[in-house]
């Protein structure tokens, strides 16, 4: 039996493929390259599923691996910022930044830059 499928989306690694003990069946892992994102099928030409209507279990974020834990926790963060009319990680990362610069360099005149 041969077939060629492709794929919806990318993969970040390869595929792993493992045998049954039959041989009848190949259980195959994909780890996919944006791991937040969704897919509506796997193989492309398959009938894709509405995923707006998949709800997703919820997990606590000690379940979570670092990365994906800190990804999370600062979009959080964000929302809960945004909702309060605050600046986001972003925006006080960027203001720290110019505030650092306008420090290093006294000698210009900031008083009429238009920030937002």
């Amino acid at each position: 039996f041969s077939r060629s499928l492709y794929l919806f989306k990318f993969l970040s690694s390869g595929i792993n493929a493992e045998y049954g003990e039959d041989s009848q069946v190949v259980v195959l892992t994909l780890e996919k390259f944006n791991k937040v994102e969704w897919w509506g099928t796997i193989i492309k030409g398959d009938t894709e599923i509405s995923t707006k209507k998949v709800q997703p279990e919820n997990s606590k974020l000690g379940d979570l691996d670092g990365e994906t834990r800190g990804m999370v926790e600062k979009m959080m963060y964000d929302q809960r910022q945004k909702a309060a009319g605050k600046p986001t990680s972003d925006d006080e990362k960027k203001a720290e930044t110019m505030r650092k610069f306008m420090e290093q360099h006294p000698e210009m005149d900031f008083s009429k830059c238009k920030w937002g």
